[in-house]
C-alpha cells in the first residue's frame, strides 16, 4: 500500500472510483472539485496497491493557512473514500500512509470532514476509528435535521397549517433549474438582509453546476403571481436529498411559501426512492451555537438529529492532547 498524489491525468479514473465507492457523492467527484478552478491548491491523495486503487481522499491546502490540508475546502464532508477494501487496520495503514505523504510535502496538520453516516450507500465508518487511534480529535460538530423517509415522525400541527396558509394564498410549487436567477436574487437579498452575507456560490457557479449535474442538483421554487418568492436548491446523492440552499422573500414568509416548498420536495425525494432528506446544520461558530428556533422549524417537519464531524490530526507527531 502506497499514496500519491492526485494528478490531472487521473480525473476519468477518480470519478469512476468515486461512483463505486460506499460513502461518495457527486461532490466528490473531479467534475465537481473543479469548478473552483484555482480557488485552492489541490493535494488529493490515491491510495494504491499496485496499479490497484483501494481509496481516495479529496483534499486541498487550507486557503488561508499553508500548513493546513483540509479534506476537502471546497466541499461539506470529504474523507476517505473506498468501495470496501479499506476496513479496519486496512483503514489506520491508509491513513497513516497519506499521512505520510502530506507531512513529507510541509503540512503540519490536516483537518478531516467525515461524510455523515447518511450519505453513505453501505456502512463505511472505519475512518472514524482510524482517526481514534491515530490520535486525531474532534474539534468541530454541526447539528443537522433530517428525515428518515422510511420512518418519518410527525409533523407538527403548526407547520400543517402553515402549509394550509400557503394553498390558500395561491402558492405554486415548480420543479426546475431555469428559474434559477430568480431564486438567486431572493437568496442573495435574503443573506444580505439577515447575515450580511453572500452565498457560497455565484449564479454563474451554480448554473454551471446544475448543467454539469443536471439529475443532482434542482430548483424547487415557490411562485406567486408568477413571482418566485421561495425556493430550496436540492443536491441530490444516492441516498439523500440534500436541501444546500433555503431562502425566501418576506412577501413569502408573509404567507409560508417555504412550508409549500418544503413539503414538496420531501414528498417527491420520497417518491425519487430517497431514503433521507437533509436540511442542513442549524448551528455556527464550530458547533458551538445552536440557532433553536431554525432547529426547532425544520424538526417540526418531522426530521431528527444528524451530526456532521470535523477532526484534526497533528501530522507531526501525537501531541494533540489524545492518549
Amino acid at each position: 500500500m502506497r499514496a500519491r498524489f492526485f494528478q490531472a491525468d487521473d480525473a476519468l479514473r477518480w470519478d469512476d472510483f468515486c461512483a463505486r465507492c460506499h460513502g461518495a457523492t457527486f461532490l466528490h467527484s473531479y467534475r465537481f472539485l473543479s469548478y473552483h478552478g484555482d480557488r485552492f491548491a489541490d493535494r488529493s491523495i490515491i491510495i494504491e496497491d499496485g496499479e490497484d486503487w483501494l481509496g481516495v481522499i479529496p483534499a486541498a491546502r487550507h486557503p488561508f493557512d499553508e500548513d493546513v490540508v483540509v479534506s476537502h475546502p471546497g466541499v461539506t464532508y470529504g474523507g476517505m473514500l473506498h468501495d470496501g477494501r479499506l476496513r479496519g487496520v486496512q483503514m489506520i495503514a491508509a491513513l497513516d500512509a497519506a499521512a505520510g505523504l502530506w507531512r513529507s510535502a510541509g503540512f503540519k496538520q490536516l483537518r478531516y470532514k467525515c461524510v455523515p453516516h447518511i450519505y453513505q450507500a453501505a456502512p463505511a465508518q472505519d475512518d472514524l476509528y482510524a482517526l481514534f487511534r491515530v490520535g486525531a480529535v474532534r474539534y468541530r460538530c454541526d447539528l443537522s435535521s433530517c428525515i428518515d423517509l422510511r420512518h418519518r415522525l410527525p409533523v407538527s400541527g403548526r407547520r400543517l397549517r402553515a402549509q394550509k396558509k400557503a394553498s390558500r394564498a395561491g402558492i405554486l410549487v415548480t420543479r426546475g433549474n431555469e428559474r434559477l436567477p430568480e431564486f438567486w436574487a431572493v437568496l442573495e437579498e435574503n443573506l444580505l438582509r439577515k447575515h450580511s452575507a453572500k452565498p457560497v456560490h455565484t449564479l454563474d457557479e451554480i448554473e454551471m453546476l446544475a448543467e454539469r449535474f443536471p439529475d443532482r442538483i434542482r430548483l424547487m421554487a415557490a411562485t406567486l403571481n408568477g413571482n418566485v418568492e421561495a425556493g430550496i436548491v436540492l443536491f441530490l446523492s444516492e441516498t439523500v436529498a440534500h436541501a444546500q440552499y433555503i431562502a425566501s422573500s418576506e412577501p413569502g414568509y408573509e404567507v409560508n411559501a417555504l412550508d409549500a416548498v418544503f413539503e414538496e420536495s420531501i414528498e417527491q425525494s420520497r417518491m425519487a426512492g430517497k431514503r433521507f432528506f437533509d436540511f442542513g446544520i442549524s448551528t455556527e461558530d464550530d458547533g458551538r451555537v445552536l440557532n433553536e428556533g431554525l432547529n426547532q422549524f425544520k424538526n417540526e417537519f418531522g426530521a431528527g438529529g444528524v451530526v456532521y464531524e470535523f477532526y484534526q490530526w497533528d501530522l507531526r507527531g501525537n501531541d494533540n492532547g489524545a492518549e
